[in-house]
């Protein structure tokens, strides 16, 4: 028991730590850095680029921004896969932590309000997390560790997380390409600025969308209606 509660504690303080470096230090971070160390990784490259983006998603650091870094630095196709699979893999990461430092006592200490979102987060589940990933509204770093203090299962939550993170990591990947290519002066950047404007748009689109689809009654229920009268 003790042995576990100093690996919570050394687990909270590397984290406060961590996320402590990156706020002072944020200024010496920059595209032109990520870049070289690209580069010098050489075949190692995209995995290098996966675990920053997994330990910078850890320590607080906005997804976007990598996000976009990740599509101009490998192009759209594999700047997604690779941006989607170190975001996964950071939200995991933040997730666990959460769940090991802090769900226990979260439960003992909700009530009232506070139990009955939990309640519904967890009854949700994978539908939930469905829905926060679809829907690029909520904060991605913090909401990671606040679906940790749930019991949502794992499996459901890196599943929903990889599938429904696929279109907004395509249209940040896409923006930061384009963005690049404009950049260049290389062929075509109007229009692919333009796309990158269109993907965005939808994107922030969605939450309209997805809301409707979640209102009781849009779906099925029109046949009912008529039945009954």
């Amino acid at each position: 028991m003790k042995a576990d509660r100093w690996m919570r504690l050394t687990l909270a303080v590397i984290l406060v730590a961590g996320v402590t470096m990156i706020f002072f230090f944020r200024d010496r971070l920059s595209f032109e850095l990520l870049d070289n160390a690209i580069r010098e990784a050489g075949l190692w490259g995209p995995l290098l680029f996966m675990m920053l983006y997994a330990i910078a998603t850890v320590f607080f650091l906005p997804g976007s921004l990598l996000t976009l870094a990740g599509g101009a630095l490998f192009g759209p196709l594999a700047g997604t896969f690779y941006n989607l699979t170190g975001g996964t893999l950071g939200a995991t990461l933040a997730f666990l932590v959460a769940r090991y430092l802090a769900s226990e006592w979260v439960g003992r200490q909700a009530g009232g309000r506070m139990k009955q979102i939990i309640k519904g987060i967890e009854d949700e589940g994978w539908r939930f997390v469905a829905f926060t990933r679809l829907v690029p509204l909520f904060p991605f770093f913090l909401l990671n560790y606040a679906l940790g203090l749930t019991r949502i299962r794992i499996t459901h939550y890196i599943l929903a997380t990889y599938v429904c993170m696929l279109p907004a990591a395509f249209a940040f990947t896409y923006a930061g390409y384009a963005g690049r290519e404009l950049a260049r002066g290389g062929e075509g950047p109007i229009q692919k600025g333009l796309l990158a404007l269109g993907l965005l748009a939808a994107i922030f689109f969605l939450p309209r969308f997805v809301k409707r689809l979640r209102q009781p009654g849009a779906q099925g229920a029109s046949p009912r209606g008529n039945k009954n009268k």
